[in-house]
């Protein structure tokens, strides 16, 4: 059995983690009321808008800015997780609630649709419609069209590295910078620790069960394109500044490394950052000093890329 240590912090709290493997018959339950989460105590200092971006698939964006400040800000326009199977733009509401106003920017959430029920390429195309949006409506919602950088976590970064890849190539929106957060990348599930047997969050078989559903008749074939899965992606030149973050003991541990070597290698400007014994969705443990430093490593080098545009 393949088995990787813990962080000495994790190991105590393994067996109060309740998620199991998801499949066909749990899904519902991960979808269900407090499957992601319970929803958190927001403050006043952000307001929060809806927007439709796409009438006829009903993508929606949310729109966070900090109350009191004027002018065209820099934008992050973040994708949530989910295994391409769930979750919710309501899982960014405390994260823009705490960066809007420390940072002076507006955060834009995106609602996409999610597999099985929508498959690839819908929930890109959301992400894109949701984006293309932010960057034509930048004047109403006060925005620096010159200034949008993208993030997303575990499914949601992998949506955003794709999302990189397909702004990239259609050419019509610029996005100055990439902050991937354990990305959900690679379908083929053929490095070591996708092999992993004792994954805590997100285990191999939940893993295949979201490629499975998000890739449709594509699963298993060799038809996946790279922006359905970036890991296949064999042109990574002119994509955006990149950081990237991973637990050590995260199943997508090495094919993330391997992502952000092969950006680095492309001359795309890349941070990558390995936690050791650290598992998925260690920003759940907020209280650890782990999961802290996990979340203020990403917060400086974002302060970085907006001190870097001005």
């Amino acid at each position: 059995m393949a088995t990787v240590p813990l962080h000495e912090e994790i190991e105590p709290l393994k067996d109060m983690i309740p998620i199991g493997v998801i499949n066909a018959e749990t899904l519902p339950l991960l979808r269900g009321e407090g499957g992601f989460g319970e929803p958190p105590e927001l403050s006043d200092a952000v307001s929060r808008t809806d927007h439709v971006v796409d009438e006829a698939t009903g993508a929606m964006v949310r729109v966070h800015r900090p109350v009191g400040l004027q002018g065209a800000l820099p934008c992050v326009y973040s994708i949530h997780g989910g295994g391409y199977i769930g979750g919710s733009y309501d899982m960014d509401d405390q994260k823009f609630d705490r960066w809007c106003p420390e940072y002076g920017i507006v955060g834009v959430s995106v609602e996409y649709r999610v597999a099985p029920e929508t498959p690839y390429p819908g929930p890109l195309d959301d992400c894109y419609a949701g984006l293309k949006w932010t960057h034509d409506q930048a004047a109403e919602i006060g925005i620096d069209p010159d200034k949008i950088g993208i993030t997303g976590t575990s499914a949601g970064g992998g949506l955003c590295a794709a999302l990189a890849l397909l702004a990239r190539d259609r050419g019509e929106i610029p996005v100055q910078f990439q902050l991937l957060d354990c990305p959900m990348l690679d379908d083929r599930q053929i490095t070591s620790s996708s092999q992993l047997d004792d994954l805590l969050i997100w285990k191999k078989e939940s893993n295949t069960f979201g490629w499975q559903s998000y890739l449709g008749d594509l699963y298993g074939t060799d038809d996946v394109p790279p922006t359905a899965a970036p890991a296949r992606a064999e042109d990574l030149s002119g994509l955006p500044e990149a950081y990237v973050c991973v637990g050590g003991a995260d199943g997508f541990r090495d094919e993330d490394i391997t992502y952000a070597m092969r950006l680095y290698g492309a001359g795309v400007p890349t941070e990558l950052h390995v936690y050791p014994g650290a598992p998925h969705g260690i920003g759940l443990f907020s209280h650890l000093e782990v999961a802290q430093r996990y979340s203020a490593d990403q917060e400086d080098w974002l302060r970085r890329q907006l001190a870097r545009l001005g």
